[in-house]
């Protein structure tokens, strides 16, 4: 069995996290503070597009967002709406021109879109504006529903956002702006969270509610799938994005088994306790005689702790995190990652010395990183390592927002657990079931699990690869060098 380039790293990579803000004497700090809580959904770069009714001001940048209002333009702006993103790519390259929110002028004004999630269908709607002779700026495939804006056919339309949204397929949570204006969207299938909350009279919005803690906002409801939100100087309404009904929502499972913070309330669930209960089911379905229960810090950190419960196994922390390095997911390029997830992790010989070790992660994508990391703890002298991951096999690619986008980049694929147990060194290997993974919601059939288990909610037979849409390898490559 051939497995991956032992460079790659384990865990999945998730794209972009939205905070915007309505009817605030002054959002830029609400702003800065709810991306900040929200920087672990992306690294790469982000921006920020604020209005104070008249006129509209944008600020982006790479790096982390410390980095982009650290420029002395960003401590200028001023306004009383905005939005905001944060960016992992899963669409498009890593040049400044893909930074969101898209900033556009149209006829009837400047219009921001801070978009998290995939749209399946982008390539074709792109080649049909532009055989109609449009202009695209960048590679995401985000810049589409700037195009369908501003097509006469939905500027026309009432409610015209609405329109414009039900051309779209696949994954989206949407923050959009214009001069007086902040709107937020959900895909009818829910692949993505959004929220709203209140600060006094303030409309807020964010990826997740971990955002909302650190800005003093209260959290509201979460939007509807396929609902669209506009708030201005009328207050908030609520329209439904035109469509055939949705059968069965996708919640991404892998929003509360990896991606959210643990203090975020997400799909209405907390995303700590819901990781607490995956752990106790992991314990129940692959029992183990151990000295210790370690987690793989900091996503295995609270199945771990559901493990040790339900296992009566003592919980130790065998691994110690430099948090300094970041969340190696989200580095785009692959040396990158390797070489930040070998600086992050650091081994305590006295805690798993002559031990029994269960080490508790997330997830298994390509599984070198976690190679290394059983490696390394036999080094340290651990008598045994038992590999126990809080999720089933990941087997199939996705299509709506997480960047594995290939059967060939995924461990589950090319072999059977024992093959996988093999290829670690582990001395065991236990994933969590399906149903173990389900067990926490009330509404299991509504959660998207086609990573899994190949059962896909919309059809991904458009979707194309991460740098398919940029079309101009030149400019590409002249715009990563600046």
């Amino acid at each position: 069995m051939r497995f991956m380039d032992p460079d790659a790293n384990d865990h999945p990579k998730e794209a972009c996290g939205l905070y915007g803000v309505y009817g605030s004497p002054d959002v830029v700090p609400l702003i800065y503070r709810g991306l900040f809580a929200q920087q672990h959904r992306g690294q790469e770069g982000g921006g920020i597009v604020v209005s104070d009714g008249e006129r509209v001001q944008s600020v982006k940048g790479t790096g982390l967002i410390t980095d982009v209002f650290a420029k002395r333009e960003a401590r200028e702006l001023s306004g009383t709406l905005g939005i905001g993103h944060v960016r992992y790519s899963t669409s498009g390259s890593t040049r400044p021109q893909n930074l969101q929110p898209l900033v556009a002028r149209m006829i009837d004004g400047i219009w921001a879109v801070a978009h998290n999630g995939n749209l399946v269908n982008a390539e074709k709607l792109r080649r049909s504006y532009e055989e109609s002779g449009a202009i695209f700026q960048t590679g995401t495939d985000s810049e589409v529903l700037i195009h369908l804006l501003a097509d006469p056919r939905f500027r026309q339309g009432s409610p015209r956002v609405a329109g414009a949204l039900a051309e779209l397929s696949g994954a989206y949570s949407l923050l959009l702006m214009t001069k007086d204006c902040v709107m937020a969207a959900r895909d009818p299938w829910g692949f993505r969270p959004l929220s709203i909350g209140r600060i006094g009279d303030a409309y807020v919005f964010a990826s997740e509610t971990c955002a909302f803690s650190v800005t003093g906002a209260t959290h509201e409801r979460d939007l509807e799938p396929g609902e669209l939100v506009i708030v201005d100087k009328n207050g908030l309404r609520s329209h439904t994005i035109p469509g055939p009904p949705v059968a069965r929502k996708a919640h991404c499972v892998f929003e509360q088994v990896y991606f959210a913070r643990p203090d975020s309330t997400v799909f209405g669930r907390n995303v700590h306790l819901v990781r607490v209960e995956l752990g106790e089911r992991l314990a129940e379905e692959h029992a183990v005689e151990a000295d210790i229960v370690c987690p793989m810090p900091d996503s295995g950190n609270s199945a771990a702790l559901g493990y040790s419960q339900k296992s009566g196994i003592p919980l130790n922390f065998g691994f110690i995190r430099n948090h300094y390095v970041g969340r190696t997911f989200i580095m785009p390029v692959q040396d990158e990652r390797s070489a930040s997830a070998d600086m992050k992790l650091s081994i305590m010989p006295e805690v798993v010395r002559g031990r029994r070790v269960v080490v508790v992660d997330d997830s298994l994508v390509r599984g070198t990183t976690m190679k290394r990391r059983v490696i390394d703890l036999r080094g340290a002298g651990a008598k045994e390592v038992h590999v126990r991951i809080s999720c089933p096999p990941i087997a199939h690619p996705c299509f709506y927002g997480i960047d594995f986008p290939t059967r060939e980049e995924l461990l589950a694929a090319r072999g059977d657990v024992s093959a996988i147990c093999d290829f670690i060194e582990a001395d065991s290997l236990g994933y969590l079931s399906e149903d173990g993974l389900l067990a926490p919601f009330e509404n299991r059939g509504d959660y998207c699990t086609a990573c899994f288990t190949g059962d896909y909610r919309v059809d991904p037979s458009g979707a194309t690869g991460k740098l398919s849409m940029e079309t101009d390898r030149l400019l590409f490559n002249l715009s990563a060098e600046a």
